[in-house]
């Protein structure tokens, strides 16, 4: 039996021998032969989905040959680290810029006004990941990032030049959050085509560039401001911003070929999976309220009377302690299972955004900034490792687009909510209990999807 692309022989003593076609311009002949197991492939199958062997197995058991590792590698990691600083890095800096427009630009405007701009730009960042993730399936990378570079730069210098509610909801919001997204979505699939058993980990470090730039972005905002003024502030972003994606688009790189895939832009599919889809509304929960504590922890600190020149480092402080949490999660992940560290994490997080709105002095909110940063930083570098083994790998691309397009809804809305519950109560003891109870819902989803997949909970590695 032989098809356009591979060859398969089966003896009968019911051995699968594999023959892989051509990778990424190199011929790579290699065979597997496994009694007693499903064939493990290398290379890829060039046919269509329903015939070819790779279709047939789970994704774990589907070995590409990646390299897992190598400069080559570790430069598109690099490249990744550069998206994810720029992107998430600037976004998870909203903290600052809510504190500075509810007390100097936009003080007209309600504080859970001013929030809609930050969650529409949080929001944005996983909303475009369904097209993303469609072209990158197909085989397209430079064609989303250099004009989304060249836009993500162009978006922040006209933030410099607002004056009004609506021209900030429109440069910072939209524009920002839209090509944020359209740099972040492929900057995951593209580490998965060279990385496999280190994947999770992986993850993890691309996600330091997220808190890299949600630590040193605040600081920097909040010292130029008085030098130089807001304008020259951002703009001195923008030059900041601009460096990085040019790293990123010179060192990111696809290693594996662009294979047909049925189903267009969608894979409605891969929601017959029951675990997929209870892990994507998962997401739903869990962004309507993890961002809350580190959207409103510095005006909380403020209102209780802690100095505004301390109060703004709690965002940096939260964005630091994420890093711990973003890289350890990640060895974690690839020895225990994704989500048997997702869910002891996001129960955390949300353990913290219960108690934070109780605390009284500035030592205290310290501690929760710490804790709920490392724990919501591991929820957001882990947030692909789930999906990655819920179907195979040429379809990542499109499978994490539909997820993280389905994590907006919660990222758009769940700001803003906690923000109307503060202007109704006149305090943030309601939002942390709105918040964080939408959390811990998320938690029983998770728990719900690890059930759905192994038929157990507490045991059983996934």
């Amino acid at each position: 039996m032989q098809r356009e692309g591979s060859q398969i022989n089966v003896t009968d003593a019911g051995r699968a021998e594999v023959h892989a076609g051509d990778v990424d311009g190199d011929d790579i002949s290699t065979t597997s032969s496994i009694e007693g197991q499903e064939p493990r492939v290398l290379g890829t199958v060039n046919t269509k989905e329903e015939n070819t062997v790779e279709s047939s197995l789970p994704a774990k058991d589907v070995d590409l040959a990646f390299p897992d590792g190598g400069l080559r590698a570790w430069l598109v990691v690099t490249g990744a680290v550069c998206v994810s600083f720029s992107t998430f890095g600037f976004v998870n800096a909203w903290g600052v810029f809510q504190t500075y427009y509810q007390e100097t630009l936009l003080k007209d405007q309600s504080p859970s006004t001013i929030a809609w701009i930050g969650s529409l730009q949080y929001s944005l960042v996983f909303f475009p990941g369904l097209i993303t993730g469609r072209l990158f399936d197909i085989g397209h990378l430079r064609l989303i990032t250099v004009p989304a570079s060249i836009l993500h730069v162009i978006a922040v210098f006209l933030t410099a030049e607002c004056k009004t509610y609506w021209q900030f909801l429109l440069c910072q919001g939209l524009a920002i959050g839209i090509t944020s997204g359209l740099l972040w979505g492929p900057a995951i699939p593209v580490v998965s085509h060279w990385f496999l058993k280190k994947r999770s980990r992986v993850y993890g470090v691309v996600a330091i560039g997220s808190s890299i730039g949600g630590t040193v972005l605040p600081i920097a905002t909040r010292k130029l401001i008085p030098l130089v003024g807001f304008r020259w502030t951002v703009r001195i972003l923008g030059f900041i911003l601009l460096g990085m994606l040019t790293i990123a688009n010179l060192t990111m790189r696809r290693r594996l070929p662009a294979r047909p895939v049925d189903g267009g832009l969608l894979n409605l599919r891969a929601f017959k999976f029951a675990p997929y889809t209870i892990w994507c509304i998962s997401t739903i929960f869990t962004l309507l309220g993890l961002y809350t504590c580190l959207t409103y922890i510095d005006v909380a600190a403020a209102s209780i009377g802690v100095n505004p020149d301390l109060s703004f480092y709690l965002i940096s402080i939260a964005n630091a302690a994420s890093l711990v949490g973003r890289i350890s999660s990640g060895f974690l992940a690839d020895k225990f299972g994704p989500l048997n560290v997702l869910i002891p994490v996001t129960l955390l997080a949300g353990v913290m955004t219960y108690i934070w709105p109780y605390m009284t002095n500035f030592g205290s909110l310290v501690a929760i900034a710490l804790i709920y940063g490392c724990s919501s930083g591991a929820f957001v570098s882990l947030i692909p490792s789930p999906v990655a083994q819920m179907g195979d790998t040429h379809d990542i691309g499109r499978r994490v687009g539909m997820c993280l397009t389905i994590m907006a809804v919660g990222g758009l809305t769940g700001p803003p909510i906690s923000g109307a519950i503060r202007d109704a109560s006149g305090g943030f003891h309601d939002v942390g209990f709105y918040a964080g109870s939408v959390v811990l819902c998320s938690c029983l989803l998770m728990a719900g999807a690890k059930w759905a997949a192994l038929g157990t909970v507490f045991t059983g590695k996934y």
